[in-house]
């Protein structure tokens, strides 16, 4: 079962987005064409490598959530 937390123990705690979204990967983000149909995003938490059919999709990228960035 989960553990009640009330609402004031989670002040100051809220992270602010400055991309078009949490999870997809966007034109707006791109940095650089690479080679191959790939490109370069940058995003709050750093840079990552993806490819162009993953920008505006409206689905997560895995390139962006994944352990393993630039």
């Amino acid at each position: 079962m989960a553990k009640y937390v009330s609402k004031k123990q989670h002040e100051g705690r809220a992270v602010t987005i400055t991309t078009p979204s949490l999870y997809g990967s966007h034109a707006s983000m791109v940095v650089r064409e690479l080679d191959n149909g790939r490109v370069l995003c940058k995003d709050d938490v750093g840079e990552y490598e993806t490819s162009k059919d993953r920008l505006d999709s409206g689905l997560m990228d895995s390139n962006r959530v994944s352990s393993s960035r630039i």
